[in-house]
Order: C-alpha cells, then structure tokens, then sequence
C-alpha cells in the first residue's frame, strides 16, 4: 500500500483544517493515481469524521499541479492495458477525487500559484473557493494532446463561464490568466504572489469559525440546484432548512442575534 509521502503529498491537520499540499516539484506538481486515490480517501474521511471543518487544496513551489504525470504512469504498465483500462482508472482515481470534493459538506479553499493544467485546473475549480495568485494559469490542455476532457472539465466549465467561453477553453486549450478567470467568475480572488497564503487563510479562518452543517448543507443545496427545477429547488430547501434548525449551530446563532453577540459557532 502506498503512502502519502511516497506519493508526494503533505497531508496535515491543524485544529479543524485539513491541509493537502501537493508536494511533487519535479514534476511540476503532476499527481498520479494512486496520489488521486489517496487525497479522495483524506477528503472522504474528512468529511465524515465530525471534527473537520475546513478543507485546504494547495501546490508546494511555483505551481498549483500541472495534471496527471503520464510518465509515470505510462512506466507502470509493462504490456498493453485490458480494454476500459482508462475509463477503469478515471473512475477509480482522478473522478472519484472531483467527486470526494464536489459531494464532501465540507467547504474547499484551494490556493492556486502557477500551472492549473488538466486534472490540476479541474481539482482547483471543483473546489468552493479559489483564491489565485497572479501567476496562475488554468489550462485544460486535453484536445492539445489529442485527449478529450475529464476529471469534470466539461461539466464544470459551462456553468462556471458559460458555452462559449468553456469551448474557447476545452478545444483551443490556451491558459487562462488569473486576472481573466477572475473577469469570467472561474475563481474567487485574485491577489499578488507574496500575499497567496494569507489570503488563502483569511477565507479559511472564516469557514472554520461558520456554522459547519448550514455551510455543508447550503453548498450541496447550490449543487442541486444546477440540475433542478425551480419547485425542486424549493422542496429541497425545505429539507434542508429542517436539518439545519436541530443543529447546534443554529441554537447558538439565534442565542448570538438575542443577546447581540458574535456567535461561537462548534461545528455541530
């Protein structure tokens, strides 16, 4: 069994913040399978061991992650793969991540400096909040290399900018700018190199002091509601908001309105 330092992963909690640091400079930061599989199985358990509250995605170095390591993997294989072996591995790696972070009800900050390429754009725009240095570039650079899209890139790009501008970047595969994919709402925040981590932490200090279940619970109601009708939308509000008032957040949010106060939020 793999670990996460063979792996190139720095997997570190603090407090209530899970930290992912890809740590694979070599290669720019590419990630491999097993990678993948490791960081959906930190992410999975995170989001149901009721202590984590945050989560954080970065790259060390100079880039974010530029894709999958296809050397490497290609070096794995000895003789020809079974038939499906792609499909096979995408489900089981690279799309099983995407899904671990769009489903988790956690909230994901990923910090992005540098190369976002491939699987490494797709990770970062999956994630909640995406605060970018002024050097990131996000590349799907799949129709470059003769490959067509994955790890979400073909759901995800159309409903954060749109048909037009999602094709410009699937079938041209030219990198977006950090300022450009803020002009096009692709991320959050755009802020200077030197002040990445912090401002990365500003928006995670927050999330880790919010209210955990309504932030959990309004981020799949968002997510739901890309594919739902409007009555849809409404009826699951309903379920959710029942959710949310026996929590003990909610308790504690409606004692801080009463007696004036910043609420103490726990997390429950």
């Amino acid at each position: 069994m793999t670990t996460p330092e063979a792996e190139g992963l720095r997997i570190e909690r603090t407090d209530a913040v899970l930290r992912i640091t890809i740590d694979r400079q070599h290669v720019r930061n590419a990630v491999t399978d097993p990678g993948m599989g490791l960081m959906a199985d930190t992410v999975l358990e995170a989001a149901r061991d009721g202590k984590t509250r945050a989560i954080v995605l970065t790259g060390a170095g100079p880039n974010f992650c530029a894709g999958i390591d296809l050397p490497s993997v290609n070096a794995l294989s000895t003789s020809r793969p079974r038939t499906g072996h792609v499909q096979r591995s995408l489900a089981a790696y690279a799309h099983r991540l995407v899904r671990a972070i769009w489903e988790c009800q956690l909230p994901v900050v990923a910090a992005v400096r540098g190369h976002a390429i491939g699987v490494g754009a797709n990770l970062a725009l999956v994630s909640d909040f995406v605060v970018a240095s002024r050097t990131a570039r996000f590349t799907a650079a799949f129709v470059r290399r003769g490959l067509t899209p994955d790890s979400g890139g073909s759901f995800l790009l159309p409903r954060l900018v749109g048909v037009a501008r999602a094709k410009e970047m699937l079938l041209l595969g030219e990198p977006v700018t950090a300022e450009q994919a803020s002009e096009w709402g692709l991320i959050t925040r755009v802020v200077d190199d030197d002040d990445l981590e912090d401002a990365a932490e500003e928006v995670i200090g927050r999330l880790a002091k919010a209210a955990t279940v309504a932030v959990g619970l309004t981020k799949a109601l968002v997510h739901r509601s890309l594919d739902a009708s409007l009555p849809e939308a409404l009826e699951d509000e309903a379920f959710v908001e029942e959710l949310a008032v026996r929590s003990g957040d909610f308790k504690e949010g409606l004692a801080a309105f009463v007696e004036k106060r910043e609420p103490q939020y726990r997390g429950t």
